[in-house]
């Protein structure tokens, strides 16, 4: 088994020791991407503009890898605040077409750098 790095200059830069993602023959598993500006690392304001900078920093990621939202299998969001679900919903229905991915959505404490939204997700590249 392979393990490729995948890195875009379209996303943020981790800020831990992790990648922004790993391909595995065709899974790709995307890091969480919180609502960090990949140019300034500074996060964007507000709770639709974090969203919005999240879907953007995975689409970046996924395209770097050759892939795109439409082969998300499976994408994990945690908010800080479950009362943005909504507003989480209604977004993804700008950036997602169906079939939609399956999904998980979870309450959490809190996230890194104060965000209030963070994804992750799995990803299957036909090759």
């Amino acid at each position: 088994m392979s393990k490729q790095v995948i890195h875009t200059e379209h996303a943020p830069a981790a800020i831990g020791t992790y990648s922004q993602a790993i391909l595995v023959e065709n899974t790709l598993y995307l890091s969480g991407q919180i609502g960090l500006d990949p140019y300034s690392m500074e996060l964007v304001d507000g709770i639709e503009a974090q969203i919005r900078r999240v879907f953007d920093n995975l689409k970046a990621v996924c395209h770097a890898a050759d892939a795109t939202f439409a082969d998300i299998a499976k994408l994990n969001i945690y908010l800080t605040d479950l009362s943005h679900f909504q507003l989480v919903n209604q977004i993804m229905g700008e950036y997602f077409a169906q079939p939609y991915p399956a999904r998980a959505a979870l309450g959490v404490a809190s996230l890194p750098k104060g965000a209030l939204v963070e994804m992750d997700g799995i990803v299957c590249i036909e090759k």
